[in-house]
């Protein structure tokens, strides 16, 4: 058998085997969080959010929205630099985001089981 032959069987199997992966699994909820910020992200995204005093005075005083605060924290990045990701007993995370020509930076403490919204900065983009 040729060289150029077997490239081409190499080719066929290898797009049937995506095409049928595709079709399993499409449309279930796979995720490819392998990096540290995904992986931070997905851990806080999947424990119940309580928002802290300050939070909810913000909210009430609607200079932001709880929308708002969910867009980041799905949709942001981590600032390790500015984290204390091995504090006792929570690791506290920075989360920046942008939002509505809004910078959004939260603090957010997590926990085993929950993770709380200590602090909000909002900046205005230019």
């Amino acid at each position: 058998m040729k060289l150029i032959q077997r490239i081409g069987y190499y080719l066929g199997g290898f797009s049937i085997g995506l095409v049928i992966l595709a079709f399993f699994l499409n449309g279930k909820k796979t995720s490819c969080s392998y990096g540290p910020e995904a992986r931070v992200l997905k851990n806080i995204n999947t424990k119940k959010i309580i928002y802290g005093d300050v939070i909810n005075s913000h909210i009430e005083n609607k200079t932001i929205d709880s929308a708002d605060i969910i867009y980041v924290l799905k949709k942001g990045t981590i600032n390790f630099s500015e984290s204390k990701t091995r504090q006792e007993p929570c690791g506290i995370y920075i989360v920046e985001g942008d939002y509505n020509n809004n910078e959004i930076i939260l603090t957010v403490e997590n926990c085993d089981s929950i993770a709380t919204i200590k602090h909000l900065e909002k900046k205005q983009i230019h």
